[in-house]
């Protein structure tokens, strides 16, 4: 039996006309992928290593979230818009967005304010350029905080700019002072299980 084409598949790009995100939905359905200066660029499925560490991260964030209720947990490609005309939207693997800042939000629809804290787990067909496109999209909006987890390597690099960076390995600690409290994560809890 063969399976239904997807939205995306049937979807042939105008090579002219920038996408806006208004008309991605519509344009693309639930295909995965961001809009970047206004062109649809899908991101395929990650593999298991990534899903198990996002996973992790997720459940730690929220459990710390529910004992300490000062904001929320955005996962599973949150969209965050970066910049209109032409239009940018990333999807971010997990964000932290304080109270105060999500008070600002739309009510519904793609984030439209700068979560404090971003999290992207790196697979191994990223590349690094688009990986810091990213990196400089997230801080152009106010981001304060990226955390890029690499299970491959099994190291966190902490990024408070661009180019302000610090690796932790496994013996390392993630903290996010000052906007969780007392925060703290084993670099080893995220790669529990894996024996590659």
């Amino acid at each position: 039996m063969t399976a239904p084409m997807s939205t995306l598949a049937a979807w042939k790009p105008e090579q002219e006309r920038l996408l806006t995100i208004e008309e991605l939905p519509d344009l693309v359905g639930d295909a995965s992928g961001e809009l970047i200066a206004g062109r649809f660029v899908p991101m395929p499925p990650t593999g298991w290593p990534h899903a198990s560490t996002e996973a992790r991260v997720t459940a730690r964030l929220q459990q710390y979230v529910d004992a300490n209720p000062i904001g929320v947990v955005l996962s599973g490609e949150a969209g965050i818009i970066i910049r209109r005309s032409p239009d940018t939207l990333r999807g971010a693997d997990l964000a932290f967005v304080s109270n105060e800042r999500i008070a600002q939000a739309s009510p519904a629809g793609y984030l439209d304010v700068a979560p404090e804290l971003i999290v992207e787990i790196i697979s191994p067909s990223d590349r690094w350029t688009a990986v810091a496109s990213k990196l400089d999209d997230y801080f152009s909006i106010g981001v304060e905080l990226v955390w890029l987890v690499d299970p491959q390597r099994r190291c966190v690099s902490c990024h408070h700019s661009p180019g302000d960076l610090e690796v932790l390995g496994p013996a390392g600690i993630l903290t996010a002072e000052p906007m969780l409290p007392r925060f703290t994560l084993p670099v080893a809890d995220l790669f529990r299980g894996r024996s590659d």
